[in-house]
């Protein structure tokens, strides 16, 4: 895969509001979720860089906070329900760089939006499950839209498995799986058959690092 050398500015005034909240809030954060972070092995000890498409479980609206805690050294631009945009919340979405998108008819413009930002080499952060799941530890089916994205972009993906944080006094357990370049897995042009295949293969994974957040569950 191409080596993406474009990186974001280190100091930026678009970057400003964002990276106030990164800095502020992670005292507060750190203090109060106590993040225990597993990884899958050695290769997903690695630090994310270039573009990355991360893919996250959903349980709550606090998760874009623990994937910002999963990987704090990296701005996330996160994907959210454009309904979202229209309440007040508006303002404060547009400048903690959330894209707005239409979860049922993702519109061309969009695409082409998330797709500038994976080959400029910034990470977005996706909830392919759509909604937040029903609290019962089980996970909705995945939508596809994450598999083009990653492979219109050429980046790779990024597993992670957030664990229900309850109760709520108990440490936040985050599992980090390994960097999954579905670019290689494809001779040609994919099928639907293909890019259904892919993404039951990304939800088999966050299975996987779903048993390893219950396994290391109390150590």
């Amino acid at each position: 895969m191409k080596e993406q050398r474009k990186k974001a500015k280190l100091f930026s005034l678009k970057y400003l509001f964002v990276d106030f909240v990164r800095i502020t809030g992670v005292l507060p954060t750190l203090t109060w979720y106590r993040p225990k972070f597993i990884y899958e092995n050695k290769a997903a000890k690695k630090k994310i860089k270039g573009g990355a498409l991360l893919v996250s479980n959903h349980n709550c609206f606090f998760d874009p906070v623990y994937l910002m805690l999963a990987v704090w050294y990296r701005r996330q631009h996160y994907i959210c329900n454009k309904q979202f945009y229209e309440t007040k919340a508006k303002w404060f979405l547009e400048h903690v760089l959330c894209i707005p998108i239409d979860i049922e008819n993702t519109g061309f413009g969009t695409m082409k939006e998330i797709n500038e930002h994976l080959t400029s080499g910034e990470v977005v952060s996706i909830f392919p499950e759509g909604h937040i799941n029903d609290g019962s530890g089980e996970m909705r089916g995945f939508k596809s839209g994450m598999v083009l994205m990653a492979m219109r972009a050429k980046v790779p993906i990024i597993p992670v498995y957030i664990k229900a944080h309850e109760p709520r006094w108990s440490r936040l357990r985050i599992v980090i799986g390994e960097a999954i370049d579905i670019n290689e897995m494809f001779g040609g042009r994919p099928t639907m058959s293909d890019i259904e295949q892919v993404t039951n293969l990304i939800f088999n994974k966050e299975s996987e690092l779903k048993e390893l957040a219950f396994q290391q569950h109390g150590k």
